[in-house]
């Protein structure tokens, strides 16, 4: 069931410069606003981020409304940033699911969308950080492949640290 509403999701890739992408940007602005504490929030400098070059957002949509009389409306259930270091790393920096969006395979299905950009890049590592108390985020990225390389004290706050994950890519990729 879960993946089947994932399939049902469309991913697609944030471009800033274009127009049409103002309305995206603003709703997953306010999604940061919400998900995030304050100080781990990048809402205020979102518009810097997307404007760098080595940097990217993918973002999963559905489509809400049926019938004639309800009029469509595409609403944005999650994202994904992700950020090329180097030529030979990259840096998964966010992914987020809407609260009542979660545990039905957005989440995954965005990360294996950014694993996938990596892939084509041709990176050899894909690395995050997260905090060892979100275990369904820890569950979610050893599923998908990635390994706990160490544990950073204090990485978010004095009182929180965070796992540093990776995943390696083989020279065949």
């Amino acid at each position: 069931m879960a993946a089947a509403a994932a399939a049902a999701a469309a991913i697609s890739e944030l471009d800033s410069c274009r127009r049409e992408s103002r309305g995206a940007i603003e709703q997953i602005v306010r999604m940061e606003k919400r998900i995030f504490p304050k100080h781990e929030s990048m809402a205020k400098f979102f518009d810097e981020e997307l404007r760098k070059k080595n940097a990217g957002l993918l973002y999963a949509k559905v489509t809400n409304g049926e019938g004639e009389e309800e009029e469509e409306e595409e609403e944005i259930v999650g994202y994904v940033m992700y950020s090329f270091v180097t030529s030979l790393c990259a840096s998964i920096t966010k992914l987020a699911v809407k609260e009542n969006y979660r545990r039905k395979g957005y989440g995954e299905a965005l990360l294996k969308a950014a694993v996938e950009k990596c892939r084509k890049r041709r990176v050899h590592r894909i690395c995050l950080h997260v905090d060892p108390t979100r275990s369904p985020a820890v569950s979610l990225y050893t599923k998908i492949g990635f390994r706990i390389d160490c544990s950073v004290k204090s990485y978010y706050s004095s009182e929180r640290d965070a796992y540093r994950m990776y995943m390696d890519f083989d020279d065949n990729c």
